[in-house]
């Protein structure tokens, strides 16, 4: 990675996991480090962490459980007061939820709330600080469980059709949707100097999963001997947070730094309209329309 010494980062969902290297390898190259968490307790161990590996104090927290699109909007408006750009929003916070269909205190199914609607919220309410940067980069990091999306924006609740794997394959193929949507609006905008790309960080060996029980936690605990590491799930997200070659480039779905085709039959231009139509709606917000 190159030098990072005048960027501004945000990296949700980085307490653990991948997002936690991502914020951390981000800092040691000397990027001032903004971490969004759900735990105040893990965000400041984190936070100690992550400025001991890279020797100085340029790390920040910001609080908010991305499920509640009042907090997000109360996050987002504290980074929107006290720095001046953002360089890099990487949404990395993803969750699966177990075999009981549950709601957010908004009244939106968790996954759905967790996984795609927080991050979209989050996005549109600091996109004039990502413009306000020379060269800004969104990274969104989805999954090849979205091979397994059944979506149908008419029941996006899931309040019909409701499985934990189901609702996680549909919300990482929006992750993927949203990325090209936004990517495409960007163009329409004239907007150059902002690109966004998603990702497949691998099967990595992290706490991920045992959010779920059941027979899910089970599965994950099992197969964690032949996933990768951490470090390994985290290099896609900083290659495409930092590597030159990926100025220009935007709309991309990345595997192991290589750009892969969206095979799925739901993922065209039509339906990503009407994605982002309805993600407006259920956040209560406009963003590049």
């Amino acid at each position: 990675m190159a030098d990072l010494q005048h960027q501004i980062a945000l990296v949700t969902g980085a307490t653990s996991g991948i997002g936690k290297v991502t914020a951390t390898e981000l800092a040691k190259k000397g990027a001032h480090v903004i971490i969004l968490a759900r735990n105040s307790q893990k965000a400041e161990a984190t936070q100690r962490e992550i400025k001991a590996a890279a020797g100085h104090d340029r790390v920040d927290v910001l609080l908010a459980d991305l499920a509640v699109l009042e907090q997000v909007r109360q996050a987002a408006a504290e980074l929107n007061a006290r720095y001046p750009r953002l360089d890099l929003l990487i949404n990395n916070a993803g969750l699966i939820f177990g075999s009981q269909r549950q709601l957010s205190a908004d009244g939106n199914e968790l996954g759905l709330a967790t996984n795609h609607l927080g991050p979209f919220l989050l996005t549109a309410l600091l996109f004039k600080k990502l413009r306000a940067s020379p060269a800004a980069r969104v990274v969104n990091v989805s999954s090849m469980a979205h091979r397994f999306a059944k979506p149908n924006l008419t029941d996006i609740q899931s309040a019909h059709s409701y499985g934990a794997m189901r609702v996680y394959g549909n919300t990482k193929l929006y992750n993927i949707m949203f990325t090209q949507e936004l990517a495409r609006r960007l163009r329409t905008h004239g907007i150059a100097h902002v690109t966004t790309n998603a990702l497949h960080p691998g099967v990595v060996a992290s706490s991920f999963g045992e959010s779920a029980g059941g027979w899910l936690s089970k599965l994950a605990q099992l197969g964690r001997p032949f996933m990768i590491s951490l470090e390994k799930g985290a290099e896609t997200s900083l290659f495409l947070a930092t590597a030159p070659e990926m100025d220009s480039i935007s709309g991309g779905f990345f595997d192991k730094k290589k750009a892969v085709p969206v095979q799925h039959p739901f993922n065209t231009p039509d339906h990503a309209r009407q994605l982002w139509k309805l993600s407006e709606q259920l956040t209560g917000t406009s963003f590049l329309s």
